[in-house]
């Protein structure tokens, strides 16, 4: 069957510049020239998709991803550099597929270890593909990671000697590294005890630092922790535009000790779709399920093609803005699963088949989150697969 055109798709539609992309990773490649990068594409790429990444970040010296299916997807669109596997093997069935398509992983916990230890062959084969396996030290997070913080840490960590060393014969010089996660990258405080931590750790586990890389820093403290800016830099929501700190602007903290963004940093999407359909209202007239909205004059009301089925979130309040024509125009009624209602009153230009920017370089996903009370991390994940994608080399400017 052929494909639709353009023209007879429902009209959402996400747009994605591989330049833009291209050019976040040569921001933060300039901020720290001697450190290797892990751009990670895990969620579909931030649900960019992982074709536009691979593209994007062709110059990144690896990518980090999650499940073995990303792995696979990853490879057969052509790369073939390193592939970091960020929780590890999910269960032990899948060590012979890591070591085939020459990745990464990480070791977070006594039952992966032992995957490893118990299956030297497999466990040999990274020396053959030149993979790492990548110890991950729990520092205050705890969530994944040998524990390094707790009153029994050193007990803990010292249990690991005897199977490191194990692991390192096993594995062969080099192919072991150590990871951490800044539970809270913009507190300078807290990040300099979970560095502490980190390296008392590596100093019980013999690390050998001329021949085992380290991970520790994330978008966040690759702007807010030179300390952790070496080894491997791991950044992920800033290569595609948005805020590593924007989640603290929903919670009412003050954002005057953030530091700032790069000036370089673009959106790296556009999220657009069209009115579909124009209600004239009077006086009392309501709108949506649940009458939520109540006209107080005679208004112009604007259906709109997006709704929580396409990942826009159902709890969004009346106010929160689109971009039509240039100007902003606020959601009026309850988001229902497949379309919006927006009023028109400061839009007179607009039409069925109107553009409605749901973000953009008028209206950043981060301030849209803000107002939502959430993530621009969220927003860009949670798009669903009916939201139609297409790459493109830059984003010009909607008038």
């Amino acid at each position: 069957m052929s494909s639709l055109s353009d023209r007879a798709q429902r009209p959402i539609l996400l747009e994605v510049s591989t330049a833009r992309l291209q050019a976040n990773l040569q921001t933060l490649r300039r901020m720290q020239p001697s450190q290797s990068i892990w751009a990670v594409v895990k969620a579909r790429g931030y649900g960019h998709g992982l074709d536009a990444v691979v593209q994007g970040f062709a110059d990144a010296d690896g990518l980090a991803l999650l499940e073995l299916e990303e792995l696979l997807q990853v490879r057969s669109l052509g790369w073939r550099k390193p592939v970091l596997l960020l929780e590890g093997l999910f269960a032990e069935a899948g060590l012979q597929e890591a070591v085939e398509f020459q990745a990464d992983i990480v070791v977070h916990c006594k039952d992966q270890l032992q995957w490893l230890l118990s299956n030297s062959k497999d466990a040999q084969g990274f020396q053959r593909a030149s993979g790492r396996v990548w110890i991950k030290l729990n520092t205050g997070m705890n969530r994944l990671g040998f524990n390094a913080c707790s009153s029994s840490a050193s007990n803990a960590v010292e249990t690991m000697v005897n199977d490191l060393a194990k692991l390192r014969s096993l594995l062969g010089p080099g192919r072991l590294g150590f990871m951490m996660h800044f539970a809270q990258a913009e507190s300078r405080s807290e990040s300099h005890q979970s560095f502490s931590l980190f390296q008392k750790a590596l100093t019980l586990l013999d690390h050998r630092p001329e021949l085992e890389p380290i991970s520790l820093a994330n978008s966040a403290a690759i702007l807010s922790q030179p300390l952790a800016c070496s080894g491997w830099l791991r950044p992920g929501i800033l290569l595609y535009g948005s805020s590593p700190f924007q989640w603290q602007a929903s919670s009412g903290d003050s954002q005057q000790d953030w530091p700032p963004i790069p000036e370089d940093i673009q959106l790296a999407s556009r999220l657009t779709t069209r009115l579909l359909a124009i209600q004239e209202l009077a006086v009392g007239d309501r709108v949506g399920y649940g009458l939520r909205y109540q006209a107080t004059r005679p208004m112009r009301i604007g259906v709109a093609a997006i709704g929580y089925a396409d990942g826009y979130p159902r709890t969004a309040p009346d106010g929160t803005p689109m971009v039509i024509h240039g100007r902003r125009c606020p959601i009026v009624g309850q988001v229902s699963m497949d379309l919006i209602t927006l009023d028109l009153s400061q839009q007179p230009e607009a039409a069925v088949g109107s553009l409605v920017e749901v973000w953009s370089d008028n209206l950043g996903v981060d301030e849209l989150a803000a107002g939502l009370g959430t993530l621009g991390y969220e927003l860009l994940t949670c798009l669903t697969p009916r939201v139609s994608r297409r790459l493109v080399d830059g984003l010009s400017v909607v008038p």
